[in-house]
Protein backbone atom coordinates (compact mmCIF):
# COMPACT_ATOMS: atom_id res chain seq x y z
CA UNK A 1 0.00 0.00 0.00
CA UNK A 2 2.81 2.35 0.93
CA UNK A 3 4.53 1.58 -2.35
CA UNK A 4 1.41 2.40 -4.42
CA UNK A 5 0.90 5.66 -2.53
CA UNK A 6 4.50 6.62 -3.17
CA UNK A 7 4.13 5.85 -6.93
CA UNK A 8 1.03 8.02 -7.17
CA UNK A 9 2.67 10.92 -5.37
CA UNK A 10 5.79 10.58 -7.52
CA UNK A 11 3.83 10.62 -10.78
CA UNK A 12 1.73 13.60 -9.62
CA UNK A 13 4.94 15.45 -8.69
CA UNK A 14 6.47 14.95 -12.18
CA UNK A 15 3.17 15.92 -13.84
CA UNK A 16 3.05 19.21 -11.96
CA UNK A 17 6.67 19.96 -12.92
CA UNK A 18 5.93 19.24 -16.59
CA UNK A 19 2.88 21.52 -16.55
CA UNK A 20 4.93 24.32 -14.99
CA UNK A 21 7.55 23.97 -17.74
CA UNK A 22 4.88 24.03 -20.42
CA UNK A 23 3.41 27.23 -19.00
CA UNK A 24 6.67 29.04 -18.53
CA UNK A 25 8.64 27.88 -21.56
CA UNK A 26 7.29 29.32 -24.84
CA UNK A 27 7.31 27.11 -27.89
CA UNK A 28 9.90 28.36 -30.36
CA UNK A 29 8.70 28.45 -33.96
CA UNK A 30 10.86 28.13 -36.99
CA UNK A 31 10.27 31.00 -39.45
CA UNK A 32 11.26 28.84 -42.39
CA UNK A 33 8.42 26.41 -41.76
CA UNK A 34 5.88 29.17 -41.25
CA UNK A 35 6.83 31.01 -44.41
CA UNK A 36 7.15 27.95 -46.60
CA UNK A 37 4.22 26.46 -48.47
CA UNK A 38 3.85 22.76 -48.84
CA UNK A 39 2.88 21.87 -52.41
CA UNK A 40 -0.28 19.90 -52.87
CA UNK A 41 0.06 16.28 -53.76
CA UNK A 42 -0.45 15.78 -57.48
CA UNK A 43 -1.17 12.51 -59.23
CA UNK A 44 1.22 12.26 -62.14
CA UNK A 45 2.04 9.62 -64.66
CA UNK A 46 5.55 8.48 -63.82
CA UNK A 47 7.80 5.50 -63.98
CA UNK A 48 6.75 2.68 -61.67
CA UNK A 49 8.56 2.44 -58.36
CA UNK A 50 10.86 -0.54 -58.12
CA UNK A 51 8.92 -3.54 -56.93
CA UNK A 52 5.50 -2.03 -57.69
CA UNK A 53 3.37 -2.19 -60.85
CA UNK A 54 1.15 0.66 -61.97
CA UNK A 55 -2.47 -0.22 -62.64
CA UNK A 56 -3.61 -0.25 -66.28
CA UNK A 57 -5.72 2.86 -66.90
CA UNK A 58 -7.77 1.37 -69.72
CA UNK A 59 -6.09 3.25 -72.58
CA UNK A 60 -4.75 1.39 -75.62
CA UNK A 61 -1.03 0.75 -75.63
CA UNK A 62 1.52 0.91 -78.43
CA UNK A 63 2.46 3.33 -81.24
CA UNK A 64 -1.16 3.91 -82.23
CA UNK A 65 -1.87 5.70 -78.97
CA UNK A 66 1.37 7.58 -78.35
CA UNK A 67 0.85 11.25 -79.07
CA UNK A 68 -2.78 10.64 -80.07
CA UNK A 69 -4.64 10.99 -76.80
CA UNK A 70 -7.45 12.95 -78.44
CA UNK A 71 -8.52 10.07 -80.67
CA UNK A 72 -11.77 8.59 -79.40
CA UNK A 73 -12.24 4.95 -78.53
CA UNK A 74 -14.57 4.43 -81.48
CA UNK A 75 -11.97 5.84 -83.90
CA UNK A 76 -9.23 3.68 -82.38
CA UNK A 77 -11.42 0.60 -82.78
CA UNK A 78 -12.06 1.46 -86.44
CA UNK A 79 -8.35 1.98 -87.18
CA UNK A 80 -7.53 -1.39 -85.62
CA UNK A 81 -10.32 -3.10 -87.59
CA UNK A 82 -9.33 -1.55 -90.91
CA UNK A 83 -5.76 -2.74 -90.47
CA UNK A 84 -6.94 -6.20 -89.45
CA UNK A 85 -9.05 -6.66 -92.59
CA UNK A 86 -6.93 -4.74 -95.10
CA UNK A 87 -5.88 -7.94 -96.91
CA UNK A 88 -9.44 -9.22 -97.21
CA UNK A 89 -11.47 -6.99 -99.53
CA UNK A 90 -14.81 -8.60 -98.68
CA UNK A 91 -14.41 -8.28 -94.90
CA UNK A 92 -12.93 -4.82 -95.30
CA UNK A 93 -15.96 -3.66 -97.29
CA UNK A 94 -18.35 -4.98 -94.65
CA UNK A 95 -16.34 -3.35 -91.87
CA UNK A 96 -16.46 0.00 -93.68
CA UNK A 97 -20.27 -0.23 -93.98
CA UNK A 98 -20.88 -1.35 -90.41
CA UNK A 99 -18.34 0.81 -88.57
CA UNK A 100 -16.66 3.54 -90.63
CA UNK A 101 -19.97 4.93 -91.90
CA UNK A 102 -21.24 5.17 -88.31
CA UNK A 103 -18.42 7.48 -87.19
CA UNK A 104 -19.03 11.11 -86.38
CA UNK A 105 -17.34 13.74 -88.54
CA UNK A 106 -14.37 14.44 -86.26
CA UNK A 107 -13.78 10.75 -85.57
CA UNK A 108 -13.77 10.00 -89.30
CA UNK A 109 -11.22 12.74 -89.94
CA UNK A 110 -9.14 11.51 -86.99
CA UNK A 111 -9.11 8.00 -88.52
CA UNK A 112 -7.93 9.44 -91.85
CA UNK A 113 -5.17 11.48 -90.21
CA UNK A 114 -3.91 8.57 -88.13
CA UNK A 115 -3.83 6.21 -91.11
CA UNK A 116 -1.78 8.79 -93.02
CA UNK A 117 0.61 9.08 -90.08
CA UNK A 118 1.06 5.31 -90.00
CA UNK A 119 1.60 5.28 -93.80
CA UNK A 120 -1.43 3.03 -94.30
CA UNK A 121 -2.13 4.98 -97.49
CA UNK A 122 -4.39 2.40 -99.19
CA UNK A 123 -6.70 2.44 -96.17
CA UNK A 124 -6.45 6.23 -96.00
CA UNK A 125 -7.74 6.48 -99.58
CA UNK A 126 -10.74 4.29 -98.69
CA UNK A 127 -11.60 6.47 -95.71
CA UNK A 128 -11.10 9.62 -97.78
CA UNK A 129 -13.56 8.34 -100.39
CA UNK A 130 -16.07 7.66 -97.60
CA UNK A 131 -15.60 11.21 -96.31
CA UNK A 132 -16.24 12.71 -99.75
CA UNK A 133 -19.63 10.96 -99.87
CA UNK A 134 -20.84 12.40 -96.57
CA UNK A 135 -23.51 15.10 -96.47
CA UNK A 136 -21.32 17.34 -94.36
CA UNK A 137 -18.34 17.15 -96.72
CA UNK A 138 -17.08 20.36 -98.28
CA UNK A 139 -13.95 20.51 -100.48
CA UNK A 140 -11.01 21.08 -98.16
CA UNK A 141 -7.51 21.63 -99.53
CA UNK A 142 -5.92 20.40 -96.28
CA UNK A 143 -7.59 16.98 -96.50
CA UNK A 144 -6.16 16.63 -100.00
CA UNK A 145 -2.79 18.03 -99.03
CA UNK A 146 -2.13 15.62 -96.17
CA UNK A 147 -3.19 12.59 -98.20
CA UNK A 148 -1.20 13.63 -101.28
CA UNK A 149 1.93 14.15 -99.17
CA UNK A 150 1.47 10.76 -97.48
CA UNK A 151 1.08 9.09 -100.89
CA UNK A 152 4.09 10.89 -102.35
CA UNK A 153 6.29 9.84 -99.44
CA UNK A 154 5.17 6.25 -100.01
CA UNK A 155 5.98 6.62 -103.75
CA UNK A 156 2.35 5.97 -104.75
CA UNK A 157 2.61 8.49 -107.57
CA UNK A 158 -0.25 7.14 -109.70
CA UNK A 159 -2.59 7.61 -106.75
CA UNK A 160 -1.08 11.07 -106.22
CA UNK A 161 -2.01 12.15 -109.72
CA UNK A 162 -5.53 10.72 -109.48
CA UNK A 163 -6.05 12.71 -106.29
CA UNK A 164 -4.36 15.73 -107.86
CA UNK A 165 -6.89 15.75 -110.73
CA UNK A 166 -9.86 15.38 -108.35
CA UNK A 167 -8.54 18.26 -106.27
CA UNK A 168 -8.28 20.50 -109.33
CA UNK A 169 -11.85 19.62 -110.34
CA UNK A 170 -13.03 20.82 -106.94
CA UNK A 171 -11.26 24.17 -107.57
CA UNK A 172 -8.61 23.51 -104.95
CA UNK A 173 -4.96 24.33 -105.54
CA UNK A 174 -1.82 22.94 -103.88
CA UNK A 175 0.51 25.05 -101.79
CA UNK A 176 4.31 25.15 -101.95
CA UNK A 177 4.75 22.24 -99.53
CA UNK A 178 2.48 20.02 -101.62
CA UNK A 179 4.37 20.90 -104.80
CA UNK A 180 7.66 20.20 -103.02
CA UNK A 181 6.63 16.73 -101.80
CA UNK A 182 5.13 15.69 -105.13
CA UNK A 183 8.23 16.85 -107.03
CA UNK A 184 10.40 14.99 -104.53
CA UNK A 185 8.20 11.91 -104.87
CA UNK A 186 8.58 11.81 -108.66
CA UNK A 187 12.33 12.34 -108.42
CA UNK A 188 12.67 9.55 -105.84
CA UNK A 189 10.61 7.29 -108.12
CA UNK A 190 12.94 7.97 -111.04
CA UNK A 191 10.44 10.07 -113.03
CA UNK A 192 12.15 13.43 -113.73
CA UNK A 193 9.80 14.24 -116.62
CA UNK A 194 6.77 13.99 -114.33
CA UNK A 195 8.59 16.13 -111.76
CA UNK A 196 9.07 18.76 -114.46
CA UNK A 197 5.36 18.64 -115.31
CA UNK A 198 4.53 19.42 -111.68
CA UNK A 199 7.15 22.16 -111.77
CA UNK A 200 5.51 23.77 -114.80
CA UNK A 201 2.17 23.57 -113.01
CA UNK A 202 3.74 25.24 -109.97
CA UNK A 203 4.97 28.13 -112.10
CA UNK A 204 1.35 28.91 -112.99
CA UNK A 205 0.29 29.00 -109.32
CA UNK A 206 -1.06 32.35 -108.07
CA UNK A 207 0.95 31.94 -104.87
CA UNK A 208 4.40 33.54 -104.77
CA UNK A 209 7.22 31.05 -105.46
CA UNK A 210 9.35 29.63 -102.67
CA UNK A 211 12.94 28.42 -102.80
CA UNK A 212 12.54 24.88 -101.46
CA UNK A 213 10.84 23.19 -104.46
CA UNK A 214 13.43 24.78 -106.76
CA UNK A 215 16.30 23.48 -104.67
CA UNK A 216 14.75 20.00 -104.52
CA UNK A 217 14.58 19.99 -108.31
CA UNK A 218 18.07 21.38 -108.75
CA UNK A 219 19.46 18.59 -106.60
CA UNK A 220 17.31 15.83 -108.11
CA UNK A 221 18.04 16.84 -111.69
CA UNK A 222 21.82 16.57 -111.40
CA UNK A 223 21.84 13.53 -113.74
CA UNK A 224 19.74 15.55 -116.24
CA UNK A 225 21.73 18.72 -117.02
CA UNK A 226 19.39 20.07 -119.73
CA UNK A 227 16.35 19.97 -117.45
CA UNK A 228 18.38 21.29 -114.56
CA UNK A 229 19.61 24.29 -116.54
CA UNK A 230 16.00 25.28 -117.26
CA UNK A 231 15.16 25.21 -113.56
CA UNK A 232 18.38 26.99 -112.66
CA UNK A 233 17.65 29.81 -115.08
CA UNK A 234 14.18 30.32 -113.60
CA UNK A 235 15.60 30.18 -110.08
CA UNK A 236 18.21 32.87 -110.77
CA UNK A 237 15.54 35.15 -112.26
CA UNK A 238 13.18 34.71 -109.31
CA UNK A 239 15.83 34.71 -106.57
CA UNK A 240 18.72 36.84 -107.92
CA UNK A 241 20.36 37.14 -104.50
CA UNK A 242 20.55 33.37 -103.94
CA UNK A 243 23.42 31.23 -105.13
CA UNK A 244 23.14 27.89 -106.93
CA UNK A 245 25.94 25.37 -106.44
CA UNK A 246 26.89 23.48 -109.56
CA UNK A 247 28.78 20.20 -109.95
CA UNK A 248 31.38 19.24 -108.95
CA UNK A 249 30.96 21.58 -105.95
CA UNK A 250 27.53 20.28 -105.00
CA UNK A 251 28.49 16.63 -105.30
CA UNK A 252 32.06 16.53 -104.05
CA UNK A 253 32.39 19.77 -102.08
CA UNK A 254 35.27 20.83 -104.35
CA UNK A 255 36.01 24.26 -105.73
CA UNK A 256 36.13 24.48 -109.52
Amino acid sequence: MATRAFSRSKSSFFSSVLLQNLKTTPIKTTPLLLNSTIPELEIKSCRPISGFRLYHDGRPRGPLWRGKKLIGKEALFVISGLKRFKDNEEKLGKFVKTHVLRLLKMDMIAVLTELERQEEVALAIKVFNVIRRQDWYKPDVYLYKDLIIALARSKKMEDVMLLWDIMKKEDLFPDSQTYTEVIRGFLNSGCPADAMNIYEDMKQSPDPPEELPFRILLKGLLPHPLLRNRVKQDFEELFPEQHVYDPPEEIFGMRG
